[in-house]
């Protein structure tokens, strides 16, 4: 299944998390710090545009190797202008898809992120509209 998304809600209230003033090891554990944070608004950190910034979940794996996988909730901002090499939400005849913008030679083209999807060129009379950029992932580890 390609990665289609979900029809875009608005992004309303805030998403609170405590920062902690202390980085996180990939590799091997540091030695323990002193902990100390207070309350953020994590959207507030992400969302540039909060009146033009919507929320789609994704429903398929075509853009797993750019790191969006089934699930995700996608944060797109369609106050930003799409760029070449930009994770975008596109509608195709209709429906909402996400793929990295290809512009190349006045030429545009969606590729996916998963070689086992095909790319989309847009034919001949195809509607094809760049919706918005995506500026987040957002997965869930744990219930």
């Amino acid at each position: 299944m390609a990665a289609a998304c979900s029809e875009p809600q608005r992004l309303v209230g805030s998403l609170s998390a405590i920062e902690l003033f202390s980085s996180v090891q990939a590799g091997f554990p540091s030695p323990a710090e002193d902990f100390t944070g207070k309350r953020i608004d994590v959207l507030d950190k992400l969302v540039r545009h909060p009146q033009a910034t919507y929320a789609m979940r994704v429903r398929g794996e075509s853009m797993r190797e750019a790191g969006i996988f089934d699930g995700d909730v996608l944060l797109v901002d369609r106050a930003i202008k799409p760029a070449h090499g930009m994770v975008v939400v596109a509608v195709v005849d209709g429906e909402f898809t996400c793929k990295q913008l290809s512009l190349r030679a006045g030429r545009l083209k969606l590729k996916a992120a998963n070689p086992t999807f095909a790319d989309i060129v847009p034919k001949e009379g195809q509607t094809v509209e760049v919706w918005g950029v995506v500026i987040a992932s957002i997965k869930k580890f744990a219930a």
